[in-house]
């Protein structure tokens, strides 16, 4: 007799009433992101952006201001920019790569909400191998055919033309190595962003330990397709991060001030 499988399954994404509830629930868990990174060591000097489209004026984007530590971030100090950079809300400069990067790529792609990129340590040890992650574990197969190599660093990236480059590198994939850089991740939500960018950069660690003592077993093409589809959805990107949600605004409640 023929054993049922069982199906993976997740709860849905909150919607709702107003912008300003979107807006709110948006920035509270983009400065989360921020203090999760700081916390995994994803932080590195003034290096590093995340961001979240507005929900009412989508052509605008909320990103940290320039030079504030991560793991200081709360809500309130969250800036409102335009892709020109000016700001429309709140203190503070930006980052010209940030602007640069996400400004193009958030034009390019309406489906993306959030974009993240940081200098993070096994992020840029990978990065300057300037290779796609191989199917080596379950966790890596969520970026299976689902992440690629931006293959030329071309100093700090403040072109319109280079971010524009990069963009469409990325096409509609989740993932960017950008060689001798770093990494970048996007998604429909902070939530699922920040964690496809968790992920990420743990399985860079994984691989470059596994490489360090051998030749890691490689998951066939056939399972490594079917695992992306059941744990590289969107919705198990966006539920992966609620636990890590739930932790950060229990240790560090000042984060929504």
């Amino acid at each position: 007799m023929d054993k049922m499988k069982a199906e993976l399954s997740y709860p849905e994404p909150p919607t709702f009433e107003t912008y300003k509830e979107e807006r709110r629930h948006r920035k509270e868990r983009l400065a989360s992101a921020f203090r999760l990174f700081s916390k995994f060591g994803f932080d590195n000097g003034l290096a590093g952006h995340i961001t979240v489209r507005d929900p009412e004026e989508p052509e605008l984007f909320w990103v940290n201001k320039f030079g504030m530590h991560f793991s200081q971030i709360s809500v309130s100090d969250l800036v409102l920019v335009n892709e020109q950079g000016d700001v429309i809300e709140g203190n503070g400069i930006v980052n010209g790569a940030a602007l640069v990067i996400h400004s193009q790529i958030h034009q390019a792609r309406p489906d993306v909400i959030a974009v993240a990129h940081t200098h993070s340590t096994y992020g840029m040890a990978w990065a300057s191998l300037a290779r796609k992650l191989d199917p080596i574990s379950q966790d890596a197969c969520a970026f299976y055919e689902d992440h690629d190599v931006f293959g030329k660093y071309n100093g700090v990236v403040l072109d319109y033309n280079e971010g524009e480059q990069l963009s469409h590198t990325l096409g509609d994939k989740k993932g960017l190595i950008l060689a001798n850089h770093g990494l970048l991740t996007v998604g429909k939500s902070v939530d699922e962003t920040a964690w496809w960018f968790i992920s990420m950069e743990r399985c860079c660690q994984a691989q470059i330990m596994a490489e360090s003592v051998g030749t890691p077993q490689l998951i066939d093409e056939a399972t490594a397709k079917d695992t992306c589809q059941k744990v590289g959805s969107s919705q198990n990107g966006w539920y992966c991060y609620q636990p890590l949600w739930d932790r950060i605004k229990r240790e560090q409640p000042d984060l929504l001030d």
